[in-house]
């Protein structure tokens, strides 16, 4: 198969790109920066903030190849704080990384797949975006915006013989925790004490976690089989269980477990 990913120069995106290019895919991948390359593998300079990098990917794959059977949206990054002490320049930058990566690159990648009459669409969420974790609002947001697309493009395109998948990972062991945005100046742990004893939380979880080689393998399962779930949550048995009871838990409930976890 012909696979494009997003975001492949380190964590979930380079497992991927190594595991699905030892299955025997032709994988191309965008990156931001010069990395260490996978062989095998066609890296692509390419921002998702920019238009033209997005179009400019989705052709180099279509020029060499002429099909994409496999579109995966990875990129992302993470902006931690409360939602007050962020700026607008953050919540838009989270945006605009997240949600909008993901909806320029598939402004591309869906006439192609339409056009083919066949083609699967996997999007990276998060269990942050099955539930709104506290002090990452604005990653939640973005993720809960990912799970609302991608219902409504499922139902829209399933009579071109596309196919959308959401993958909902919990912790993992990446480079996503040294990288994140954390807002921490005085006022802030002012005004919110329990924000240090959330993120020490947060951090510790993340570092503990699975590693993306797991992932990684789920993924390139998923890719395979003939018609995948809708929604797969990978991660701990904990975790899964709290996204359970999100589900069947009143509300009210459901916030105290999360406030009790989160030391609120």
């Amino acid at each position: 198969m012909i696979i494009l990913i997003t975001g492949i120069s380190s964590g979930f995106g380079e497992a991927m790109a190594k595991r699905l290019s030892a299955d025997g895919h032709t994988v191309y991948g965008t990156c931001r920066r010069d990395v260490e390359q996978i062989p095998g593998v066609t890296y692509i300079k390419a921002e998702v903030t920019s238009d033209d990098d997005c179009r400019d990917a989705v052709q180099k794959v279509m020029d060499e190849q002429g099909r994409i059977d496999v579109f995966i949206n990875n990129a992302g990054m993470g902006i931690g704080g409360p939602l007050e002490f962020s700026s607008l320049e953050q919540a838009r930058r989270q945006m605009d990384v997240n949600w909008m990566g993901m909806v320029r690159f598939l402004h591309y990648v869906l006439p192609v797949m339409r056009r083919q009459k066949s083609g699967r669409i996997i999007c990276v969420s998060s269990i942050g975006g099955l539930m709104g974790l506290p002090f990452q609002g604005l990653y939640s947001a973005s993720k809960f915006a990912i799970e609302g697309y991608c219902e409504a493009l499922r139902l829209e395109v399933k009579s071109h013989g596309i196919k959308v998948v959401v993958i909902e990972p919990g912790d993992f062991s990446t480079s996503f925790t040294a990288s994140r945005d954390s807002i921490g100046n005085p006022e802030v742990h002012e005004a919110y004490p329990a924000y240090a004893r959330s993120l020490e939380s947060i951090e510790k979880d993340e570092t503990g976690g699975l590693k993306p080689y797991v992932l990684a393998n789920r993924i390139s399962r998923i890719v395979r089989v003939r018609n995948p779930r809708y929604h797969y949550v990978i991660s701990t048995l904990e975790q899964r269980l709290s996204v359970f009871l999100k589900a069947v838990l009143p509300p009210s409930w459901f916030a105290s477990i999360l406030s009790s976890y989160y030391k609120l």
